[in-house]
């Protein structure tokens, strides 16, 4: 059901370039209380009112106080990242790629920092050469040494998720998947704690990372990004929808709630 309108250097997995103002003019947004929202990693844990964030509620271009929309080359240097590629149209930020591999991708100039918790509404669909990603960046830029947490990706699948928390200057990974209808909205959260990582699609935890050594050593930021990967496949267009992106404070992993059966 649809929220009420309301409430990776940045880029890629691999980012270069400058950003520029978006050709054409950003609409202010509007302001209203915040919904909780069903299955919700935020509302069935509690996590309180988002810190920050944008619920994509006006018309134009991604809003430029919260965002820098990349303007450069691709994923390892495929297709192109195009500002006139995202728009927002009122209740949703979309990413459209082309056949040829121009597509887009947004930093968020909001929530940097080290530890947090972070939640979007997210469906994707199109071209299995087009991956959509939800990430965590470092804020300095300094990959693949200062990681990467990637905790909402598709890979070539539009029914399978993925989560890949990457570490150390080898860009190791520690990951899960998880089958999935991607072209559906989903809720996908990440809470990251000095404690480790844990991952969420719809409030239900499917991915945890305890190994202290494997979290990233500085503050980090959202972003999002719909990645080109070309193959010998004829080449088709692809999506990614973004209903709502909220940041909320940090605060130590809490375990997903369980059922208790009844007694005889």
């Amino acid at each position: 059901m649809k929220k009420l309108r309301v409430l990776m250097v940045l880029a890629g997995l691999t980012l270069s370039g400058c950003t520029v103002p978006p050709p054409f003019a950003t609409a202010t947004p509007t302001t209203t209380a915040i919904a909780p929202t069903a299955d919700s990693a935020a509302t069935t844990l509690n996590w309180g009112t988002p810190t920050a964030g944008d619920e994509f509620n006006y018309v134009g271009a991604p809003d430029a106080t919260k965002w820098s929309v990349h303007n450069s080359a691709g994923h390892n240097g495929n297709g192109v990242r195009s500002p006139q590629q995202v728009t927002v149209d009122g209740s949703k930020m979309v990413i459209t790629g082309t056949p040829d591999g121009t597509t887009a991708g947004m930093g968020a100039k909001f929530a940097r920092q080290k530890y947090g918790r972070w939640e979007v509404r997210a469906a994707g669909s199109g071209d299995n050469e087009y991956h959509m990603v939800s990430i965590l960046w470092p804020d300095n830029g300094n990959w693949p040494c200062d990681g990467e947490v990637d905790y909402a990706e598709t890979t070539g699948d539009w029914n399978v998720i993925k989560f890949f928390q990457h570490y150390s200057c080898s860009n190791t990974q520690t990951s899960a998947t998880k089958a999935l209808d991607v072209s559906q909205f989903h809720n996908y959260a990440v809470d990251w704690s000095p404690a480790g990582i844990v991952g969420y699609v719809d409030g239900v935890k499917w991915f945890e990372e305890t190994n202290t050594a494997h979290l990233p050593p500085g503050p980090m930021h959202q972003t999002l990004q719909l990645d080109w990967f070309p193959d010998a496949t004829a080449d088709g267009a692809g999506e990614m929808r973004v209903d709502w992106v909220r940041a909320y404070a940090a605060g130590d992993p809490t375990p997903t709630p369980t059922t208790t059966p009844p007694g005889p």
